[in-house]
């Protein structure tokens, strides 16, 4: 049993950028996994950021609720359980809810594009484990990220054409900021040997 001070797990934050395989390696760790990309803002929010043509920045840290996914990161590593919301990226708005729970696990993952907003609040609540940034070509990313956002009718061809041109300018800078907010880069059969089942 841990102390009373101990939280019951501790999370590996997997970060990367959109479509890079974050959800992919989460998925085969076979860990409890909670997504970070269903703590977004929805759509009406005043706070949401724009960009320059008007439309919303959905790949801007102000897109998502921060405080919310961090006590969700505390609840679930120190009570073994949380309550966390669906986002239908289609629908830019949450449409219920599911419970995460640990059964057992001394380990979690939690993946999503913001990541790196969370490392240093994890680390200053006691319950980081490891945070990983997800490394591949980015034109590999580009091509990923489109069929998937297409198959999932996430969002207007033409807006994933242009989201996705603009998201392959970033990456560079979106890995730099990862690394620098504390995730170590991480290739993608590495990270998933590193969060094989049975490696707890």
């Amino acid at each position: 049993m841990p102390a009373p001070d101990e939280p019951l797990a501790r999370v590996v934050l997997v970060g990367g950028a959109s479509g890079s395989g974050k959800s992919r390696i989460a998925h085969h760790s076979g860990l409890p996994v909670l997504r970070l990309d269903d703590y977004y803002r929805e759509a009406g929010d005043p706070l949401l950021p724009r960009l320059p043509t008007g439309e919303v920045d959905w790949d801007h840290p102000g897109s998502w609720h921060l405080d919310r996914a961090a006590d969700a990161l505390e609840e679930l590593a120190r009570t073994g359980r949380t309550t966390a919301p669906v986002y239908d990226i289609s629908r830019s708005a949450s449409v219920g809810t599911h419970e995460v729970t640990l059964g057992g696990a001394t380990r979690f993952v939690a993946e999503g594009v913001f990541v790196g907003e969370v490392v240093a609040e994890a680390r200053r609540r006691g319950i980081l484990a490891d945070a990983i940034v997800v490394r591949r070509s980015r034109w590999v990313t580009m091509g990923l990220r489109f069929a998937r956002d297409l198959r999932e009718r996430r969002k207007a061809p033409a807006f994933l054409i242009k989201r996705g041109i603009l998201l392959a300018r970033r990456e560079p800078a979106i890995l730099r900021s990862l690394t620098d907010a504390g995730c170590r880069p991480v290739r993608m059969r590495a990270a998933r040997r590193m969060l094989a089942p049975g490696r707890e």
